[in-house]
């Protein structure tokens, strides 16, 4: 599913907010223990939460494991001149969480840069509350930013704050229905928990700079501006993903947020830390997801698979002879490029969507070589290609 009409970023303003007191309702929230807690929410709907005898955390218990290791992140930007008047400016408010003892913290990348102006903050505080419930303020230095995956990190010094870092799961292996939390800073409400499900798992994300976000987490946990950047815990008290945006039509909380899963953000987090940016391989094509409706109206041979639309001249898919389509056809209202090579797999991975394709490569580093299978003329082929890093601004 693509994110674009509907999509809210959740960085909250900070100067000029009006909170608005209709915002403030009664949820008529009831837990009862049991073997498992119980939340009960005002549309009638409950989630289950296991008790910590049978393995899993309540919401209580992960709110008090983990809060001490959520951060308010607050960003001051400088505003720009344009030919229309200023543009940008102001404070921003957002989240994120703990991730080393030695004081990395990870967030959004939308977070500390200007979404207007694509400025970087001018400068990063970073508030941490201990169990007492004291805030303890800290700048922080932008370590770096990733737009691709909308992840960036931050650097404080920890002497004397015995900083514990959240435990990071595993987002491959999340599961559709299973309990979750969101903890963060939703409309200035400091460390707030909202609870609530995973929604669905495998959502593609529009990143800042429009590149799709693969295996994006849906959630009903409710989520709103100033949340961006904070965790989404599952009921082990482990981190499956940062809470980036919502699809929403007023604006608010409808109970579609999604999250960019942890392990993606993992991978921009360890080439941050090393090298203060993210380099990506990249094959060089653009392409095209095919359907079984779209195959049998079309004739084609297979019934899922990629469909390479065009390739970038003396990028690596060009290099290996792959080929682009050479007519456009309409199918539900939108084109489609036939004609060219369609890709099934990669080093034998079999390929449903292009978002398949794109999380695959992301995850290998330039210059390594991987074996396309590809039908083409009815004939199915084994192709070597030696992945680039991406150039700039594609």
């Amino acid at each position: 599913m693509k994110l674009r009409s509907l999509v809210v970023g959740l960085v909250g303003g900070i100067v000029g907010t009006v909170l608005v007191l209709a915002l403030v309702l009664a949820l008529d929230i009831n837990v009862f223990t049991q073997k498992e807690t119980v939340v009960q929410m005002a549309n009638g709907t409950s989630v289950s939460y296991p008790s910590a005898s049978t393995g899993g955390l309540t919401p209580e218990q992960i709110y008090a494991k983990t809060v001490p290791s959520v951060a308010e992140v607050i960003s001051t930007f400088k505003g720009v001149s344009t030919p229309f008047g200023p543009s940008g400016g102001g404070q921003g408010l957002g989240t994120g969480f703990v991730v080393s003892k030695d004081g990395y913290i990870l967030t959004n990348q939308h977070v500390v840069v200007d979404q207007q102006t694509q400025q970087p903050a001018t400068s990063v505080t970073v508030g941490l509350r201990s169990p007492d419930g004291q805030v303890h303020r800290a700048k922080a230095t932008v370590v770096g930013a990733d737009a691709t995956t909308d992840v960036a990190l931050l650097k404080i010094d920890p002497t004397g704050l015995n900083l514990q870092p959240l435990p990071l799961g595993n987002s491959d292996k999340v599961q559709v229905g299973e309990p979750v939390v969101a903890i963060g800073n939703p409309l200035n409400f400091d460390f707030t928990i909202t609870s609530g499900i995973v929604s669905a798992v495998h959502r593609t994300l529009d990143s800042p700079n429009g590149r799709p976000i693969p295996n994006g987490i849906q959630t009903d946990a409710a989520i709103n501006p100033g949340n961006s950047g904070g965790p989404l815990i599952d009921a082990t008290g482990a981190v499956i993903g940062i809470n980036e945006q919502i699809a929403s039509q007023s604006g608010g909380n409808v109970g579609l947020g999604f999250a960019v899963p942890i392990n993606a953000a993992v991978q921009s987090m360890s080439q941050l830390k090393q090298f203060g940016k993210v380099t990506y391989s990249w094959l060089g094509i653009s392409g095209q997801t095919i359907t079984a409706d779209f195959a049998k109206a079309n004739n084609l041979p297979v019934n899922q698979g990629v469909l390479v639309a065009k390739t970038v001249a003396g990028q690596p898919a060009a290099k290996a002879g792959i080929k682009g389509g050479d007519h456009t056809v309409t199918f539900a209202g939108q084109p489609y490029v036939l004609g060219g090579d369609i890709l099934t797999a990669i080093d034998g991975k079999r390929l449903a969507t292009i978002d398949d394709l794109i999380a695959t490569v992301s995850t290998m580093k330039p210059d390594t070589q991987v074996t396309l299978t590809v039908i083409r003329g009815g004939k199915t082929l084994q192709v070597p290609v030696t992945l680039a890093a991406r150039p700039a601004g594609q």
